[in-house]
């Protein structure tokens, strides 16, 4: 695995987007297990002297603190990271956050995308989700609280090696207009090629709920 020095950076800027951060692990078509463990935060601002879109990772106890949400302007400082293919954000292990500015004007009914402050992370949990489509991710629903990064870990040969990679997932409600799977994604194991999941994994990640929660 490749790995990169690390530096403190401070950055500074305007929050995009609020979402859940995330790993998974993925086993052939047997296991695809996700686990929340804080938040992304995407920001267009300057960091690290260099003006730019970027996203840093916080804790849930750092959310709760500040509750953070669109359109606040905030700064910090974050390291980067160690080990590339492991993290999405592009920074994490962040501090010394200050809101400069708080935008006044969150929305406080919900609707597509849902962009209300975002929910502790076992809602997260109990909810689950589904795959979302990249595109989606990176369009209509970037600035969704239910959409989601995630952190992919594939057990490509049991106990002695594994791949990496990012995808993005949706923990929102199934009826959602603006939702779209995408295609299957192949999830290669040693000596046997790749499997695909095709959604039905995500029937079983979602089955606490029903398709309006």
């Amino acid at each position: 695995m490749r790995e990169q020095e690390q530096r403190k950076i401070s950055f500074q800027g305007i929050i995009k987007s609020v979402q859940p951060r995330s790993t998974v692990w993925r086993y052939r078509l047997d296991n695809r297990t996700h686990r929340t463990v804080g938040y992304n935060i995407y920001l267009a601002g300057i960091a690290d002297g260099e003006e730019k879109d970027f996203a840093i990772a916080i804790s849930e106890k750092q959310q709760e603190k500040y509750k953070f949400h669109i359109g606040d302007e905030i700064k910090g400082t974050g390291w980067t990271k160690k080990y590339p293919e492991l993290e999405y954000a592009d920074y994490y292990r962040t501090g010394a956050l200050k809101k400069i500015q708080e935008n006044n004007v969150v929305p406080i009914k919900d609707g597509t995308p849902w962009t209300s402050e975002v929910p502790e992370l076992s809602v997260y949990d109990w909810r689950g989700c589904r795959m979302l489509d990249k595109k989606c991710w990176s369009g209509k629903c970037f600035q969704c609280k239910w959409a989601c990064m995630a952190n992919v870990t594939i057990e490509y040969n049991w106990g002695v090696t594994q791949k990496f990679r990012f995808e993005s997932f949706c923990y929102g409600p199934k009826n959602c207009k603006l939702y779209k799977m995408g295609k299957p994604r192949a999830v290669p194991y040693k000596d046997c090629g790749s499997s695909y999941d095709e959604g039905w994994l995500d029937e079983i990640c979602t089955e606490n709920r029903d398709d309006e929660e």
